[in-house]
């Protein structure tokens, strides 16, 4: 059979499936999530064994740290993979409320309601909690979900979906809401991306290069997210010791996530104060900072290219430039930014407004770490991932941004 036939076969099933998601109740729905926390708690020992195989893949065939990093699950993330399903089951069902309604001049009742897309398909590269998450996500907002890792969770991802599938159907739902897209190789991916009536919607989560294929390819509708090259600027009213604290931990706190700085930008007037506090600050935490000339001053700064101002490093790297006014800086950030999430540091009001009002990113942080880009910190539950698109969905996807709505139209034998 061809990977397409194989495809719209998998997908016709989540189709059947999702109609039965659709009609179920809040109540089966948290069962179901709470179902799928116990059980990946209760056959920790055998998902863990999976992902285990899959780091040791990874880590014999030289992948990088940050992406071994991503991939690789422990009792302590497994716990709060757990978490972040019950945690989800206890948030409000979005299935069924009313965006805006009224009676009309006719007497017409109209409700505009928010209900699932049907099917949605996840196509994702490493991070084999985007697994448990897309999954939980999916199921509350009444969606079934088609999951496309990367070939290097593979054994991760069919050990986790099997626990899942257990789980819902222990409360009644159909497994099928539930699928691992089979096959490793680009045809599948294809495959997917062309199952046009069958799944309704694609949600590319990974490398730039793996967004714009999906992006570019793809017959089914899709919600981009981004990618992070991800600004943290340091205004000239930014108090300094909160301003070190926001540098160090929006780059270091983990760095292989898309919330993490990759870019730091300095006003001028406080440089030659704030740079010998940060650079060295840096620098003990192993960051290699990629510098222009007023960092390259400072011992062991690389000289920074255009390369390095348009990169998502995902690892201890961060380029940096000393900016003459917040304009200045804005400038750089709409040249280099993804889209994504940038910082300001400053105890100017005006300043802190004018630089929202001026940067065109999914979040815009004011004295807060980038790392709160995030549906968990937004108390949204799991997010499915962080859109930098402008239709639809904008930053992080939560349980709402899972839904399409339909209008809803009563009558007492109303004619035209």
């Amino acid at each position: 059979m061809s990977a397409e036939a194989v495809i719209r076969e998998v997908a016709a099933k989540a189709r059947a499936a999702s109609y039965e998601l659709a009609v179920a109740p809040r109540s089966v729905k948290d069962a179901a999530l709470h179902a799928m926390a116990d059980a990946l708690l209760d056959r920790a020992d055998e998902v863990l064994a999976a992902n285990a195989a899959d780091v040791a893949r990874a880590e014999a065939s030289g992948s990088p740290a940050n992406i071994v990093d991503r991939l690789t699950l422990t009792q302590e993330r497994l716990d709060g993979i757990a978490t972040a399903l019950r945690d989800l089951a206890a948030l409000p069902d979005p299935v069924g409320d009313v965006v805006r309604g009224s009676t009309l001049a006719n007497g017409l009742e109209l409700r505009q309601v928010r209900v699932p897309f049907g099917v949605v398909g996840m196509i994702y590269e490493a991070r084999p909690n985007v697994t448990v998450d897309a999954a939980g996500i999916c199921l509350k907002s009444g969606n079934a979900a088609l999951l496309r890792g990367s070939s290097n969770i593979a054994a991760s991802n069919v050990a986790i979906v099997a626990v899942l599938r257990d789980a819902v159907v222990s409360v009644g739902l159909p497994a099928d809401v539930i699928q691992v897209v089979p096959g490793e190789g680009h045809d599948s991916v294809k495959a997917l991306m062309r199952a046009r009536g069958l799944a309704d919607v694609l949600i590319p989560r990974g490398g730039a290069g793996l967004i714009r294929s999906v992006v570019e390819e793809s017959t089914v509708p899709v919600i981009e997210t981004g990618v992070g090259n991800v600004h943290v600027y340091v205004d000239k009213a930014a108090d300094l010791d909160k301003a070190l604290a926001i540098v160090i931990n929006s780059k270091t706190q983990r760095t292989s996530v898309c919330n993490s700085a990759e870019s730091l930008l300095v006003h001028a007037d406080i440089a030659e104060e704030f740079l010998p506090k940060v650079i060295p600050a840096l620098q003990e935490r192993g960051v290699q900072i990629h510098g222009d000339e007023a960092f390259q001053a400072y011992d062991l700064v690389e000289p920074v290219t255009d390369e390095d101002y348009a990169a998502e490093f995902l690892e201890l790297k961060i380029s940096a430039a000393v900016v003459p006014s917040l304009d200045a800086a804005v400038q750089h950030i709409r040249r280099w930014s993804s889209g994504h999430t940038e910082a300001i540091v400053t105890d100017d009001l005006g300043a802190a407004r004018r630089f929202t009002a001026a940067v065109d990113s999914a979040a815009v942080m004011v004295n807060a770490s980038t790392r709160f880009t995030d549906g968990g910190e937004f108390g949204f539950g799991a997010e499915i991932g962080i859109s930098t698109q402008k239709l639809h969905a904008r930053g992080p996807m939560g349980l709402p941004e899972m839904t399409s709505t339909k209008y809803i139209v009563t009558g007492e034998g109303h004619v035209r």
